[in-house]
């Protein structure tokens, strides 16, 4: 009985991070299958802003919540066009978390999809090295969308992140003000199989894509080949 139970608690950790790398690349090709979707709608996000985009950061079924208190929770995958200056094609995804939180009454959850822009170096930069904060550390705002859309307002120039949202179908810009992003170290050691840096993997190009991007890089390569940006 005790050889029977050794055996199976071996085989339970042998399963676990197989079990792991699935989920994170299960989350990857859920953003991958959202990024698509998204870019399909007739008034999405306008051309001239994807193509001066540095990197783009997909965040599926991000889970709001709360009783008094508004908080948010989600992970997802932050993808940068390759090479120092941001000229490449788009390349491997790094795992980022989303966290944060805004007082007010809000009763019950929903789960809302968010793609957010990253339009600068400094940015990218930010995002891939430590926690940073919206609104504070890096200047957000809530994106134009529409084929016809301003985009060269005050607010979208300044801003270094501009941020979307998908609910209910419904598709607009939205503000994520006070909420943090951050690299997510355990869920890219267990998508790629060991300790790798989010800065490695997206600017350094030290992982290769995985199977499970190939729908979320297919579509931004399609959509948006070339950097132009000034």
């Amino acid at each position: 009985m005790k050889r029977l139970t050794v055996f199976a608690a071996s085989l339970l950790l042998l399963a676990l991070p197989a079990f792991s790398q699935k989920k994170e690349a299960e989350r990857v090709a859920n953003a991958g299958r959202v990024i698509t979707e998204i870019l399909n709608v007739p008034d999405n996000i306008p051309q001239d802003l994807i193509d001066k985009a540095e990197c783009v950061i997909v965040l599926p079924g991000v889970l709001k919540f709360a009783l008094g208190f508004g908080g948010s929770y989600g992970r997802g995958a932050m993808t940068c066009r390759g090479g120092k200056t941001f000229k490449g094609p788009w390349g491997a995804p790094s795992m980022i978390a989303l966290e944060g939180g805004s007082f007010g009454l809000q009763l019950g959850g929903q789960a809302t999809d968010f793609v957010l822009l990253v339009m600068n170096p400094r940015g990218a930069e930010g995002i891939l090295s430590s926690k940073v904060k919206l609104g504070a550390d890096a200047a957000a705002a809530a994106g134009p969308k529409g084929r016809n859309a301003a985009a060269s307002t005050d607010v979208t120039m300044k801003a270094e992140i501009l941020t979307y949202s998908r609910a209910r179908g419904l598709f607009a810009g939205v503000s994520l003000e006070g909420s943090t992003l951050r690299p997510d170290k355990d869920a890219n050691k267990k998508l790629y199989g060991k300790e790798i840096d989010a800065k490695d993997i997206v600017l350094n190009g030290r992982a290769a894509v995985p199977a499970s991007a190939k729908q979320l890089i297919g579509t931004l390569n399609r959509k948006s080949p070339r950097n132009k940006s000034q």
